[in-house]
């Protein structure tokens, strides 16, 4: 057991179990009351009756291989999680501990909410904990930066990566044997084939071939994502990848209406407002929009604040090969646009433009958020490393910084070709500026937390918005947010480009923090008890199977 495992653990045992002598003091119970009740509960369920016989069948497979890598997760966001519950926990302490997957607050930079619990290391679980960066980077080892290994000590005392299938023996086992066995009952044969290759890949950690078979993929109606695919739990060096799933009922109507979009990546590309050697490469033709929705989160996308959208895979051959998908999940989108970005547009935007606040802008600010992640370059302009590899552990901040512009600039450009309709413009950026009161709330542990407060300084410093200091209220200046759009893309697209750790890493410390003012204002928002996220009620018993 690890060091800061161990410490951590009997701090919160101690904690848990010392009631008969301190009945868990009411201070902290209430205040985790608290944090805890700003997670609004929300069903994750859809219209299964579009499925056959067969498929509702997958669905039990799904679900049990969907909760082993929640197990995973667990160990690799904190270890074991019997030190946590085994002991009394009041239902408020175990909600929030199940929310942030171990004794650290997500949405409040990583902080510890129990009690003699210490910081939680940058690393996760992914490595030691009494190593130190210096000695990582010196040691010579092939498997070290791998997505997909774990740094430990052998015997010896010296590090040594092993490979997740290894790590995680008999979880991998259960979980590629249940893929297996719903890729039997797979009547589409994209889907079978998807599901035959993704069950050997998780026992070999080769998941190309799995990910090209995702690709390829078209008419399914359930989609099961699954596997160690984000990077953010690990903020020491952001190389190792997390488990996650997702359990997805496709909504055919809805997608249809966003197929002419994937042919125009291309077009995208070549537009994009930086300079020629910052956008020469060419996305995949293959790439697809569709909308889904979500039946269950498992793992690392279940843990604090709840994703609406996906665009995968990350791998940077299979997205210059054959482009990336983007799947918009419509449930979980709407509500976090009902129970959380309206109530704080009624509080914070200008009352004349809340009116400009639209679910419809809010879907396409989103779905091209996900356009987004597959514009600009997955290598340096030099080619001496991939984008990820060369920014390291500012990568995340910067990427999701270049999705949210980038999507926003992407809206903007189809527009003014006329691709979207009748649509007014304004509804996007008040939507958008809202949005980022929504998700600052993330907070500085989160790499979309970073970002939106990065992106809110920039947008104050060039005059986006003005803020009423009598109403306290926002209000979106059109011509200065459209600029602002232009310049702060060609800033990220460049610093990708060069992949410019330093000046990164420098934008994101001076400026992915909250300052007093804004502070104020989001303490407006708790105090009107506007949610922070939603919690998901998932599972069998809400699917009326």
């Amino acid at each position: 057991m690890k060091k800061w495992l161990a410490i951590s653990a009997l701090a919160i045992l101690f904690a848990c179990n010392s009631s008969s002598k301190q009945e868990n003091k009411m201070e902290i119970n209430q205040e985790i009351k608290q944090k805890a009740e700003e997670f609004v509960s929300f069903k994750l369920t859809a219209d299964l009756s579009v499925l056959s016989e067969k498929e509702k069948q997958m669905l039990p497979l799904l679900l049990e291989a969907a909760k082993i890598t929640d197990d995973i997760f667990w160990q690799q966001a904190f270890g074991d999680k019997k030190l946590l519950f085994n002991g009394k926990l009041d239902d408020y302490t175990d909600k929030f501990l199940k929310i942030n997957y171990g004794p650290w607050e997500r949405l409040n930079n990583n902080k510890p909410f129990i009690e003699g619990v210490d910081e939680k290391p940058k690393g996760a679980n992914f490595y030691p904990s009494d190593m130190m960066k210096e000695e990582f980077e010196a040691w010579n080892d092939d498997l070290k930066t791998s997505l997909y290994s774990v740094i430990r000590r052998g015997e010896d005392g010296n590090l040594k990566s092993i490979p997740y299938h290894i790590e995680y023996k008999e979880e991998v086992q259960k979980l590629s044997e249940l893929v297996a066995k719903a890729s039997e009952l797979a009547e589409d044969e994209g889907l079978k084939n998807y599901l035959e290759l993704r069950s050997k890949a998780l026992l070999t950690d080769y998941y190309y071939e799995s990910d090209v078979a995702w690709m390829e993929m078209k008419n399914n109606t359930i989609d099961f994502i699954v596997g160690p695919i984000e990077n953010y739990e690990d903020q020491l060096f952001g190389y190792k990848a997390a488990y996650e799933s997702y359990i997805l009922i496709k909504d055919k109507e809805w997608s249809k209406k966003l197929e002419k979009y994937a042919k125009l990546l291309p077009g995208l590309q070549e537009a994009l407002p930086c300079e020629k050697e910052y956008k020469d490469e060419t996305p995949g033709v293959d790439s697809d929009m569709n909308v889904y929705d979500a039946l269950y989160y498992g793992g690392d996308c279940n843990a604090g604040s709840k994703t609406i959208a996906i665009n995968l895979p990350n791998d940077e051959k299979v997205r210059e090969n054959k482009g990336s998908r983007k799947l918009q999940l419509k449930n979980a989108m709407q509500a976090k646009f009902d129970k959380i970005l309206v109530p704080i547009s009624d509080l914070l935007i200008a009352e004349e433009q809340r009116k400009h606040v639209k679910f419809g802008a809010f879907f396409e600010n989103t779905m091209f958020h996900e356009v987004a992640h597959g514009l600009g370059l997955g290598n340096t302009v030099d080619k001496s490393s991939t984008v990820r590899e060369a920014l390291k552990d500012a990568y995340t901040s910067i990427e999701e910084g270049k999705a949210d512009i980038l999507g926003l600039w992407c809206v903007y450009q189809l527009n003014e070709m006329g691709e979207l309709g009748e649509k007014e413009m304004m509804d996007n950026f008040v939507t958008f500026m809202a949005g980022i009161f929504r998700s600052v709330r993330f907070g500085a542990a989160s790499a979309h937390g970073k970002s939106n407060m990065m992106r809110f300084y920039y947008f104050k410093e060039a005059g986006a918005f003005e803020r009423d200091a009598s109403t306290g209220t926002y209000r979106v200046n059109f011509e200065k947010m459209k600029k602002s759009m232009f310049d702060l893309s060609e800033k990220i697209l460049t610093i990708q480009g060069d992949g410019d750790y330093e000046t990164a890493r420098k934008w994101i410390n001076d400026k992915g923090l909250i300052g007093d003012e804004l502070q104020k204002d989001l303490d407006r928002i708790e105090k009107e008890g506007i949610p922070r996220d939603i919690v998901f009620e998932q599972g069998l018993e809400h699917w009326n199977l």
